[in-house]
C-alpha cells in the first residue's frame, strides 16, 4: 500500500482491490473514445491499469500529496495531471474532442459531478464510475420508487444508464461506512432535443421538490389554463412520470 495516507475532508477512500480496478476500467468503452478524464486517481489503482490501454488520459485531483505518488512512484507525466477542483474547473479546455470519465469519485461531491457532466454532456459521451450505492440507485433508478428523482430523470434525459457491481466497504482504505457500486452512463445520441431544456430542468426540479404532491398542486407557478389541468398527467405525482412523460409535459407546458 502507498505512503499516501487518506484525507476525511477530501472524501478519499483508496480502492486496494486490483480485481476490481482492472474490472472498472474494462467497463469503458474505447470504441466511443481514446480520450479519457480520471478524477481523482489517488494512488492510481485505475491510473496504473490504464496507461496500458494508451488512452488519451488526463488526470484531475485536487491533493497535491497524491500528485507527487502518481509521478514519483507511478511516473505519470506531470503535464497530463491537472491539479485542482474538478468541479471548478472548464472541462470543455482539456480536451477539443469528445472524451469519457472515469473514477473512484468521493462520494461527497459525486452528486455534483453527475450534474457537470449534464452540464458538459455535448462533450461527454460516456462515464464509468464508482459511487455510493444509494446514490447510484438513484441515477440508475426507474419511474414509480421513492428512489426516482431529479436525479434519476436529468440523467437519463441525456443517457442511457447502466448498473454494472456492487463493491463491499473492505476493499478500501480506510473502509467507507457505506456499500458502492459502479454504474455506466453512454449518452444517447439519437435523442430528440425538441424541447425547452431550461423549461424542462425547471418542471422536473419544481415537481420533485413537492413530490408528495400532483403536478396539478406542485407546477401552479406555471398558471396552467383550466382546460389544460384537467388534462389526466396533472392528476399524477412526479416519480409517476417516466423521461419522456416530463418531456411531453415540457412542450405542453411552452405552448401555454
Amino acid at each position: 500500500m502507498s505512503f499516501v495516507k487518506a484525507k476525511k475532508h477530501l472524501g478519499q477512500h483508496f480502492l486496494r482491490d486490483d480485481n476490481i480496478a482492472i474490472k472498472i476500467v474494462q467497463s469503458v468503452d474505447k470504441s466511443l473514445s481514446n480520450s479519457l478524464i480520471e478524477i481523482g486517481p489517488g494512488t492510481g489503482v485505475l491510473t496504473k491499469f490504464l496507461i496500458n490501454e494508451n488512452y488519451n488520459l488526463k488526470l484531475i485531483e485536487i491533493d497535491s500529496e497524491s500528485v507527487n505518488y502518481l509521478v514519483s512512484i507511478l511516473k505519470f507525466d506531470s503535464d497530463n495531471i491537472l491539479e485542482g477542483d474538478f468541479l471548478k474547473m472548464r472541462i470543455d479546455n482539456i480536451f477539443n474532442n469528445q472524451f469519457s470519465i472515469i473514477g473512484n469519485f468521493p462520494y461527497n461531491i459525486s452528486t455534483q459531478i453527475i450534474f457537470k457532466v449534464l452540464e458538459n454532456k455535448n462533450l461527454v459521451v460516456q462515464v464509468v464510475g464508482m459511487f455510493q450505492k444509494e446514490v447510484a440507485e438513484r441515477i440508475c433508478e426507474k419511474k414509480g420508487t421513492k428512489k426516482y428523482g431529479i436525479l434519476s430523470v436529468l440523467t437519463q434525459a441525456y443517457y442511457n444508464v447502466d448498473y454494472l457491481f456492487e463493491v463491499p466497504p473492505s476493499v478500501f482504505n480506510p473502509p467507507p461506512k457505506v456499500q458502492s457500486a459502479v454504474i455506466k452512463l453512454v449518452r444517447i445520441d439519437n435523442i430528440s432535443k425538441n424541447y425547452n431544456e431550461e423549461l424542462f430542468y425547471k418542471i422536473v426540479k419544481l415537481s420533485f421538490q413537492q413530490r408528495r404532491k400532483t403536478l396539478r398542486n406542485s407546477l401552479k407557478i406555471f398558471n396552467i389554463p383550466l382546460n389544460l389541468r384537467e388534462d389526466a398527467i396533472f392528476g399524477l405525482r412526479p416519480e409517476q412520470l417516466s423521461v419522456r412523460d416530463f418531456i411531453n409535459l415540457t412542450n405542453l407546458i411552452a405552448n401555454i
